[in-house]
């Protein structure tokens, strides 16, 4: 026993510290990992279509951040960038990634003490008959009881002033879980914006091509009405002159108020097509229509061939795949967190300041108060509460990688759709070349072949039908085609370069 010493009170506070320290280097719960995507070794795999939709002209390459000027369209370039600056929806997403970064600080900010200074001066009283009284009346003698406990209830100033400190120590990593959920929450609001981008630039390319197919169809409308009125008036002409009866020119009449019934509903169309797009750029209804109803070349430009990149990379920068990917990893968090609730919290606690009755004495030593200590909360029956909380963290995880799963399905499913649905529009567009081509001879013969009186009038109105059929179908083939590249390069996660969310202009 000589040899025995115990522990002096330095040596069992560090003892302690090093335990609570050791202890605090755990996190409970499970460890995130990130998920790798499915994906196919090349773009003639993963597909339903038939092998005749299987294009050639894909590439490896990885088409532009701004594909939309592949259209070789200034108007459209133009409201591209004004979608960028004044879009509601663009702003709303900034705005989310902003609250985001803001709340992972107030998560942060819970792994440090928390400090605070305080001070006051009140006016008191006691009651004569109150508590602390009991005392007197125990010690004091009969005779000085009542001058005591008049001293006593007399009003007097208490000044006090100090400072005190809190910090919760993270046993069981459930501030380092907060963390990490709030790091998940700000990459998910950030793929989130980044998908607001790609929606954004195609819905605002789509609705503008969609706007110019229709106009299309309003300008072919218009020229076919003004040949078919030229066709009447030569009709009536012949009709005087006695050389045809009534029933072709009645027949062309017929024909010439049908296609003008059409053109009060294409221009309506026009009109909400244009709301749309000024809806997109958060502008008000009519503010576009100078702009976007001013004459423009029909032609345009081919479209180039499909860049697609690597599928794997298509798989890991498609933002509905980034966010579903950080809704996963903030639920796991949340399982932690929720395990955490389930042990022993200790709270380190410390104050210091001054205290006194009389002005004069508030600054001297003696009147210093403090007090160090830390604070043991152990949960010990809650109706199974916290357990019921873990379990439902865990079934909320459970469902997160579901929904990844079925998103990265969903993505290769889109992106087979759209490839298929690319190409097949451009063999349609190619047969319907023809067959405009055609309904134009079929159309000049037919006319020429009544002139000569060989053929009677009925197969001149069907070459014409069949003619302004086709040019119509062609162009709406045309905006199809263009709504199709656009859809290919949604679906594959063409996000446009912009600057960052955080450097923003929100208007108020």
């Amino acid at each position: 026993m000589s040899g025995y010493r115990p522990l002096n009170r330095s040596s069992t506070l560090l003892a302690s510290c090093l335990a609570v320290l050791m202890v605090a280097g755990c996190a409970v719960g499970p460890d995130f990992a990130t998920p790798s995507p499915e994906a196919p070794d090349d773009w003639t795999s993963w597909r339903s279509a038939d092998d005749s939709l299987r294009s050639s002209a894909m590439t490896s390459a990885m088409l532009p951040a701004d594909w939309w000027r592949a259209f070789g369209d200034p108007v459209l370039d133009g409201l591209e960038r004004r979608a960028f600056e004044g879009s509601p929806d663009l702003q709303t997403a900034a705005l989310r990634l902003a609250q985001a970064r803001t709340q992972r600080s107030v998560t942060a900010a819970q792994r440090g003490p928390d400090i605070n200074a305080s001070g006051g001066v009140s006016r008191q009283r006691q009651s004569e008959y109150g508590a602390s009284v009991r005392l007197i009346d125990a010690v004091a003698a009969e005779g000085n009881r009542d001058d005591l406990v008049k001293l006593l209830s007399e009003p007097f100033t208490l000044y006090q002033a100090g400072f005190d400190a809190s910090w919760e120590l993270d046993l069981w990593g459930r501030v380092r879980r907060s963390v990490e959920a709030a790091d998940a929450d700000v990459a998910q609001q950030s793929a989130l914006l980044d998908l607001t981008r790609l929606t954004l630039v195609s819905d605002v390319a789509r609705n503008y091509f969609d706007l110019r197919t229709t106009q299309n169809q309003i300008r072919l409308t218009r020229e076919d009405i003004a040949t078919l009125q030229d066709r009447l008036e030569l009709l009536e002409a012949q009709v005087r002159g006695g050389t045809i009866n009534h029933l072709n020119l009645e027949q062309q009449r017929a024909e010439l108020s049908a296609l003008k019934a059409q053109l009060p509903g294409l221009l309506a169309q026009e009109g909400s097509g244009i709301n749309q797009i000024a809806l997109l750029l958060g502008q008000r209804p009519g503010s576009l229509r100078a702009e976007l109803t001013a004459p423009v070349a029909p032609e345009q430009p081919a479209l180039p061939d499909l860049a697609l990149g690597l599928p794997s990379e298509v798989a890991l920068r498609r933002p509905d795949i980034r966010a579903a990917e950080a809704r996963l990893h903030s639920a796991t968090a949340a399982i932690g967190i929720a395990k955490a609730d389930l042990y022993p919290s200790i709270r380190l606690g410390a104050r210091f300041g001054y205290e006194s009755y009389l002005s004069g004495e508030f600054s001297d030593w003696g009147s210093r108060t403090w007090s160090i200590g830390p604070t043991l909360n152990l949960p010990i029956f809650d109706h199974g509460r916290r357990t019921s909380v873990v379990q439902l963290r865990e079934l909320q995880q459970q469902e997160a990688a579901v929904n990844y799963q079925q998103t990265v399905l969903k993505a290769w499913q889109e992106i087979d759709d759209a490839l298929s649905g690319y190409t097949a529009e451009q063999q349609n567009l190619r047969e319907l070349e023809r067959r405009v081509h055609a309904a134009q001879q079929a159309y000049q013969l037919a006319q020429a072949q009544y002139d000569g009186g060989v053929v009677d009038f009925m197969i001149v109105l069907d070459t014409q039908r069949g003619y302004v059929a086709a040019r119509r179908d062609l162009a709406l083939s045309q905006g199809r085609l263009n709504t199709r590249f656009i859809a290919v390069n949604k679906v594959l996660g063409n996000i446009p370069l912009v600057s960052d969310a955080s450097q923003m202009t929100v208007r108020q």
